[in-house]
């Protein structure tokens, strides 16, 4: 039996190791990979159903894949796709790109052969790793792009398919014989693109340094270590799941548990309690769903829930978590719900709701450690404490620019600032409160309307599930705010019964000119109501008969 000084040794042990993980600056996102795989050889960084890999393996693997791109040509912050849902094969072909001083171009796996061809094309990549799935409009793209020399794949027909190359016989093949660069940390690490909801979509370039400092304040905020078990069912070519589920996992030696997708919810319910998934990382709909879902018995019985509950802390990005939301869910799991703020060009995560301390219903909390936040007019001047204005992030975080978009870049970044294109106050304790979208913001003669404000009301009704405001240009009337919903199975409302809750909470140029109800509302791939979509439909429906 242990002695109680052998007890505090072995603690005070793990607690020096943990506290020296952090004490190194690393360069690049390799070098951290290579760090953790010593440190951590034989312990399980990705968990994908059965198959467990270690940080060794990853390594290993990810500097085979290296040695190949080396040999056919990929070099130094040349542009290698990544087309493929959340698998092991992802995760390596990600790290041997970064190891070889290459660029990784994440390509969301739901997109058709034009989409993909457009990032393709646009990066002029040199390499695309596909799933299976993609191979055939890969081989298309190839035809027509001429940088792409090379697809890779995995699981596929090799006698129906002869050009491809196996990805498993590259990592059978052992060989580690790539050529070591230097990697500096203003290098590019990787291109994600926006949604390009105006346009085309832009490659925001986030550089090795943008990637590691997000880590860094990622770190800081949940205070995670190596006996965390982080969840990601969240898509890896997003940049919330990329570097909150990936990156950050790799940077404090924890484990991540890898799903496909979100679905089946059972699945992925089951996979998170056999794991013992200690970090909950989930986007605003899996929190409104969790609320309502009937939980195992631990969950019921708060002295079980205590001692049998694998789960410490949840986090919320991508999108606005509704208010209500947070106090459903952390009674009903008995830990807390962090509402994160962040985007894609800020690698993304900006600020978090503390951990521990003071919490603000309604506030995306504080700006991260390494990060200063301000609130400006439209020329550029801070406002007032309280004040809503263009929220503007300055910091090691921010993008180095957009890929081949000088004037984007420029009009983005001014003086070391990104202007974010989201509306905020901030408090006279520096909490962060999103009042909406510039682009989204409603003029109702002459005066502002917020949809986030409106939706916040909206959702205290219990029979909603979702619900989205936009405005939409009413040819007498002007712009005028349209409320979208979509109701919980079984329970609903009249379109008269929701505008007279309006009426007794809202002053009367906030009230919606119509409210539409639908089964469901458009998302994008991160779980996020896709506004524009509904902007489009709403004024081609209305426009020719309004009132």
């Amino acid at each position: 039996m242990q002695s109680i000084l052998e007890v505090v040794l072995a603690r005070f042990v793990v607690f020096r190791r943990e506290t020296d993980l952090y004490k190194k600056d690393f360069q690049n996102l390799g070098e951290l990979l290579e760090d953790r795989a010593k440190k951590f050889a034989r312990k399980p960084f990705l968990i994908f159903g059965r198959r467990k890999f270690t940080f060794s393996e990853i390594n290993n693997l990810s500097s085979y894949l290296a040695s190949f791109l080396n040999k056919e040509g990929v070099g130094f912050q040349d542009r290698v796709c990544i087309w493929m849902s959340n698998l092991p094969w992802f995760v390596i072909s990600y790290f041997a790109i970064l190891k070889i001083g290459a660029i990784a171009v994440p390509v969301n796996s739901m997109f058709k052969r034009e989409e993909a061809k457009f990032l393709v094309e646009d990066t002029q990549a040199k390499v695309l790793i596909v799933a299976p799935e993609n191979i055939e409009p890969a081989f298309n793209i190839k035809l027509r792009v001429n940088s792409l020399s090379k697809i890779i794949s995995f699981s596929f027909n090799k006698d129906v398919y002869q050009e491809v190359i196996d990805l498993r016989d590259i990592l059978n093949g052992k060989e580690e014989f790539f050529k070591r660069v230097t990697v500096k940390p203003q290098d590019i690490a990787e291109i994600l693109y926006t949604s390009g909801t105006t346009g085309e979509p832009k490659g925001a370039c986030l550089t090795h340094r943008n990637l590691l400092a997000n880590i860094r304040d990622c770190q800081i905020a949940i205070s995670a270590s190596s006996k965390d078990v982080f969840s990601c069912f969240l898509p890896l070519f997003h940049s919330f799941a990329s570097t909150v589920c990936l990156l950050f996992p790799l940077y404090t030696g924890s484990t991540t548990v890898l799903f496909r997708s979100i679905r089946p919810f059972k699945r992925v319910l089951k996979g998170i309690f056999k794991n013992r998934v200690s970090v909950f990382v989930g986007v605003p709909s899996i929190f409104s769903a969790l609320k309502e879902v009937k939980l195992p018995l631990i969950f019921r019985i708060p002295l079980l829930k205590k001692f049998f509950n694998p789960l410490r802390v949840a986090i919320s990005g991508a999108s606005a978590l509704a208010c209500e939301v947070i106090p459903a869910f952390e009674k009903k799991f008995g830990i807390p719900l962090l509402e994160g703020y962040g985007l894609t060009e800020a690698s993304p995560v900006v600020s978090l709701s503390p951990l521990k301390g003071k919490r603000k219903p309604g506030s995306i909390g504080k700006v991260f450690p390494s990060q200063e936040v301000k609130v400006v007019d439209s020329q550029g001047k801070e406002l007032p404490v309280g004040e809503v204005g263009e929220l503007i992030v300055k910091g090691p975080n921010v993008m180095k620019g957009y890929f081949k978009r000088v004037e984007d870049t420029q009009k983005t970044i001014r003086g070391g600032w990104l202007y974010t294109g989201d509306l905020a106050k901030i408090d006279e304790e520096g909490f962060i409160y999103i009042v909406g979208r510039i682009k989204e913001m409603i003029n109702v003669r002459g005066l502002n309307v917020y949809p986030r404000e409106i939706e916040e009301v909206i959702y205290q009704l219990s029979p909603v599930k979702e619900c989205a405001v936009v405005g939409i240009n009413h040819p007498r009337k002007g712009e005028v705010p349209l409320v979208f919903i979509a109701f919980k199975e079984g329970e609903s409302l009249s379109s008269q019964e929701i505008f007279n809750y309006l009426k007794d909470r809202l002053a009367v140029y906030k009230l919606p000119w119509r409210i539409e109800v639908r089964e469901s509302l458009p998302k994008s791939s991160t779980g996020k109501i896709v506004k524009y979509l509904l902007k489009e439909e709403a004024e081609s429906k209305f426009f020719k008969k309004a009132d």
